[in-house]
């Protein structure tokens, strides 16, 4: 059995399908508008969330510094000394530092000078013998 479609039914189907492919297309850029406004949503609470963290982390220094306020003036001196002996312990530590490193580039100097002057010693050695050769 044949079946032939009319005109109109046909013209019933094409529409059919096209209006099937734009709800289709409708549907999938709806998903990801809600995809992207998910994503957007996000990202405001994890921004909300460090504007939080930053706060508490602003109010714990200011604590800190009131918890400082409230220590005695002895306390506040003993602690200036610490800062001001851990300030000068770092400082020596560093010219230490400096100094270990120039004494090791002035010994790797020292060996490699030492090296070349043995190498210009055999070079002069094997002149030498080359030039005996030659005399003779």
């Amino acid at each position: 059995m044949d079946m032939i479609f009319n005109q109109e039914q046909l013209l019933i189907l094409i529409l059919s399908v096209i209006a099937l492919i734009m709800v289709i297309v409708v549907i999938i850029e709806w998903r990801k508008a809600k995809t992207s406004q998910n994503s957007v949503l996000l990202l405001e609470k994890k921004a909300e969330l460090k504007k939080i963290e930053l706060v508490e982390k602003d109010l714990e220094n200011k604590r800190r510094k009131e918890d400082l306020t409230e220590l005695s003036e002895e306390d506040q001196d003993n602690l200036r000394q610490i800062r001001s002996n851990t300030s000068e312990v770092m400082a020596k530590v560093g010219l230490l530092s400096v100094e270990v490193n120039e004494r090791v580039e002035q010994l790797e100097a020292k060996s490699e000078l030492l090296k070349l002057q043995k190498l210009q010693k055999e070079l002069e050695k094997k002149e030498a013998e080359i030039e005996k050769a030659l005399k003779d």
